[in-house]
């Protein structure tokens, strides 16, 4: 076992109160990979990085839901369900405003980053690529909106998942997708 020489006493490295632990480790290195993309090549582009990443998430978490339930398709109400339990399983705390037919709109009180998205609002396209991925490969379409979020400062997030374009849908800031 490493010690560290203080003195008179040798104290083990693995006892020192040392903030390091895998689950920081990957949010500190995440938020410091956005934060070096917004500052090099701006926050549209950082976002527009990090969300082929998201996409690629979506797709596998996608797959592996649908695996699980032993579907082809996710209904609405089950692309409501999985997005709020992909949230909690990564410490997210998601939760269901309203649905419809038209829309699925969500609340979140914790971001699965914790306070290292704060100021880092390209991170929030993980989120949308994610929600719109899921939705749109089991009902053809998605627009998420990210109208409230942590990393812009708001004290929670809210974010809108349309299901089909319609005047409201295409009013809204937001990204678009489509079934692959």
């Amino acid at each position: 076992m490493a010690t560290v020489d203080t003195g008179p006493t040798r104290i083990p490295l693995n006892q020192l109160d040392i903030p390091l632990e895998r689950d920081l480790f990957l949010r500190n290195l995440i938020r410091e990979l956005s934060g070096v993309l917004e500052d090099v090549v701006g926050l549209k582009e950082a976002a527009g990085f990090i969300s082929i990443v998201g996409q690629n998430m979506g797709n596998q978490m996608d797959l592996d839901y649908k695996r699980a339930l032993g579907v082809s398709n996710l209904t609405r109400p089950q692309v409501a369900d999985v997005l709020v339990d992909l949230k909690k399983r990564i410490k997210g705390d998601f939760y269901i405003i309203e649905q419809n037919d038209d829309r699925i709109v969500l609340g979140n009180r914790a971001c699965p980053f914790a306070e290292k998205v704060a100021g880092r609002s390209s991170m929030c396209m993980m989120t949308s690529n994610v929600f719109g991925i899921i939705a749109s490969q089991s009902l053809g379409y998605a627009k998420v909106t990210l109208e409230e979020t942590i990393a812009r400062g708001d004290p929670g997030c809210r974010v809108i998942v349309y299901l089909h374009s319609s005047a409201d849908s295409e009013a809204a800031p937001g990204k678009e997708y489509f079934q692959s």
